[in-house]
């Protein structure tokens, strides 16, 4: 059964109207949240980026729906030992419904203390540490620990939940795939990728869940949505590695001059035609996701989620 979420948009948003789309996607029917953790937006036309822990912090009072962050990336910008308490600290708001989402990251948030931006390799075998690191702590016992990559010294953790927090992995590639079975409770994506979730499955992850996430645009008119998604998203289609390497959002600006508006079109749904919506949904149920969110893209979110609600989720069949 593919269950459906709304993906809450840190980098467009603040955090008092994160919490009130939240609000409006349980009452629209929505059955998870996704967020994303990021220090920067990827642009400057997005605007935002409030801590994430302290949204969820608002989020576990304003809604009953599960949580997973996506994604976290706990390997240079904030410790593993301080993502361990976090995490922990936001299941025992939520009351065992928040799941964390870990990936290996962005120069984008990840490189601001002017560290080395390390190789994709580095950065998973960083990953793979830091999630054995959490893991460990989560058992609640004092943990002395010299990795590779971490040192933790007489470090406990003394709020936790009643389970340990499940600890999904992002990945995009093969390698990435491979190492989010082997170390991963479930899985992330963006892409509605059947190659990649067998993968994932075949690298130890059969039988556990999947997720994915893609960005829409409701609007009255399809220019109205493409011209939205254009201003405020053209990052999400440049090429190859640029989304990991680029350090800051006026270099993603400045890449973004590459993308057409035409290849934006092209890509996501727009307008007012609700088919395209299920579409997409079906899509990614196809490849093999259990759980799959939608972003609404730019201001018009109340007016998405009673379109949603309306006209979308009534042409949704997603038993599988």
């Amino acid at each position: 059964m593919v269950s459906i979420g709304y993906f809450l948009s840190c980098e467009e948003h603040g955090p008092r109207e994160l919490v009130q789309q939240a609000r409006w996607a349980q009452e629209a029917g929505f059955q998870r949240l996704w967020i994303s953790d990021h220090f920067h937006p990827w642009n400057d036309e997005q605007g935002q980026s409030p801590f994430v822990w302290s949204v969820i912090g608002a989020l576990s009072e304003a809604t009953t729906l599960p949580i997973t962050t996506a994604v976290t990336c706990p390997t240079l910008r904030i410790h593993p030992a301080v993502i361990a308490q976090a995490a922990a600290t936001a299941a025992v708001q939520t009351e065992g419904r928040f799941v964390l989402g870990v990936g290996s990251g962005e120069a984008l948030n990840e490189h601001i203390f002017g560290d080395r931006w390390p190789s994709a390799p580095e950065r998973l075998e960083m990953l793979e540490e830091a999630v054995e690191l959490i893991r460990e702590l989560h058992r609640g016992k004092v943990v002395d620990h010299r990795g590779r990559h971490y040192r933790v010294e007489n470090a406990r953790i003394y709020t936790r939940p009643e389970q340990p927090v499940p600890i999904y992995v992002s990945a995009f590639g093969p390698k990435a795939a491979e190492v989010a079975g082997r170390i991963g409770d479930g899985l992330c994506s963006t892409m509605p990728d059947a190659d990649l979730v067998r993968r994932f499955r075949e690298a130890g992850g059969q039988g556990k869940p999947t997720q994915a996430g893609f960005k829409v645009c409701y609007a009255p008119t399809d220019d109205e949505g493409v011209d939205t998604a254009f201003r405020l998203w053209p990052n999400d289609y440049l090429p190859g590695e640029l989304a990991q390497v680029l350090p800051t959002p006026q270099h993603f600006q400045q890449a973004a001059s590459l993308v057409t508006r035409d290849a934006v079109a092209e890509a996501l749904p727009v307008g007012p035609d609700p088919d395209r919506y299920a579409q997409a949904v079906r899509e990614y149920a196809e490849a093999g996701f259990d759980e799959i969110y939608l972003q609404q893209i730019g201001p018009r979110q109340e007016e998405f989620f009673e379109f949603f609600s309306s006209q979308v989720a009534p042409k949704l069949d997603l038993d599988r």
